[in-house]
């Protein structure tokens, strides 16, 4: 069965719906109904999933009337502003970072970020009183608050969480490594949320199959007549450097050429 991908916050996860026979594309913007709240969606994908009854359907396309109703920028900075008020005043170790209204008003959630768990049972009394509605507080990562505000990487390019990323992988150190550029220092692979550049990750794969190309370290390997050793990778150059023995014979250590594999098949 077809099914539409609805993406209500950038920070949340997407939810699934039935097209219920209306002409949908990507970029369109939907009316749907969750298990909580009336809300308005963006279209991400229209994808073939396995028959699924518990899916809803979609109610109708999104019109300015239904626009209207969301509170606009400046009644979401006021709300901000109190709520980052009421944080300060409870002195709470949470940093606010955006905010989303359902369509219905039946439901307002603030998005934050903080370092563990926080105890914001009186933060949601405040708020609810203040607003007189069902308030969720919903914790997010540093790179969703990247992904949310965007920027630009240091490619130059908009943020890929901000362009086209829609899930965070793991990443970790060793793709660094194995992509030879831990040695520029962590500020040069960390993006500006301060965790470590998602480039990283989608790129991993195709150093694995460069990688896979190249001679082990320590391989014994003949280069123009003469033999060496493999004592280094140049994975994207596709070369590796090659250690060859003192000539002289005296026990130093020899030296090491840079080899480009393109160029010399006969190893």
């Amino acid at each position: 069965m077809q099914a539409v991908e609805v993406q209500i916050t950038a920070w949340d996860k997407n939810y699934y719906f039935t097209p219920n026979d209306i002409n949908l594309a990507p970029g369109d913007y939907v009316v749907v109904e969750t298990e909580v709240a009336l809300e308005v969606g963006k279209v991400m994908n229209l994808v073939e999933i396995e028959e699924d009854p518990e899916l809803r359907p979609i109610l109708r396309k999104a019109n300015s009337l239904d626009f209207e109703k969301i509170p606009d920028f400046r009644a979401r900075k006021k709300a901000m502003e109190f709520c980052r008020d009421m944080i300060k005043k409870r002195e709470l170790p949470m940093k606010l970072v955006d905010i989303h209204f359902s369509l219905d008003g039946s439901r307002i959630t603030f998005a934050f970020i903080a370092d563990g768990r926080v105890d914001f049972r009186d933060l949601i009394k405040d708020l609810t009183g203040h607003f007189n509605t069902t308030i969720r507080l919903h914790q997010i990562g540093i790179r969703d608050e990247a992904k949310i505000k965007g920027d630009c990487g240091h490619c130059g390019q908009v943020l890929c969480c901000k362009k086209f990323l829609k899930d965070f992988s793991s990443i970790s150190s060793t793709m660094a490594e194995e992509q030879q550029i831990a040695h520029r220092g962590s500020d040069r692979i960390s993006g500006i949320c301060g965790r470590l550049m998602c480039c990283l990750r989608f790129e991993q794969e195709e150093y694995e199959k460069l990688a896979q190309k190249l001679p082990p370290i320590g391989q014994k390997v003949n280069v123009d007549g003469k033999k060496g050793v493999v004592v280094g990778h140049h994975v994207l150059k596709q070369s590796v450097d090659v250690e060859f023995p003192d000539e002289n014979g005296n026990g130093n250590s020899g030296t090491i050429t840079e080899v480009d594999l393109n160029r010399n098949k006969d190893k």
